[in-house]
């Protein structure tokens, strides 16, 4: 993918957007209606969050128990796993947009290159990223996009 296209190319421009205020359901039918698996959380301008489909399906999936194990006679908590759990329950509970999204999201701008659009969503194991140009949303890129220029280049 190391070619001169740029983010601009293959984003989606026209984002379907959600409030932070908006409910886990009226969420649900958003990107459901619109056939989406991610979009960015807006509170007026400013994006605050990502919510991905993997964030509203939690609430009824099997929450991953903390591993432990006793090591002479303490019982010790692996700190990861234990963190996990507490934000798989966290989602598992929330009511509303803000409750469930990723607020701790990277994005990209719209002249940055794909090869660091592929190497962020590879490395933190993201489907969608969301284009920013300075603080304002123009964009959003998701895995699906970067396969469909792989398709036509190749």
């Amino acid at each position: 993918m190391a070619d001169s296209t740029r983010v601009r190319d293959v984003m989606t421009a026209d984002v379907i957007t959600l409030r932070p205020d908006q409910t886990v359901a009226e969420a649900a039918d958003v990107l459901s209606d619109h056939a989406i698996g991610a979009a960015p959380v807006v509170d007026g301008e400013r994006v605050v969050g990502l919510l991905n489909d993997d964030d509203l399906i939690v609430s009824e999936a099997r929450l991953h128990l903390p591993t432990t194990f006793n090591l002479l006679g303490a019982q010790i908590v692996l700190p990861g796993s234990q963190h996990r759990f507490e934000e798989e329950l966290e989602k598992a509970v929330g009511a509303t947009v803000a409750d469930v999204m990723d607020d701790e999201f990277a994005p990209v701008g719209p002249d940055d290159a794909l090869e660091r659009v592929a190497t962020l969503m590879h490395d933190r194991n993201v489907t969608h990223v969301p284009v920013l140009d300075g603080d304002r949303l123009v964009g959003i890129v998701a895995r699906g996009d970067l396969v469909r220029h792989l398709s036509r280049t190749t």
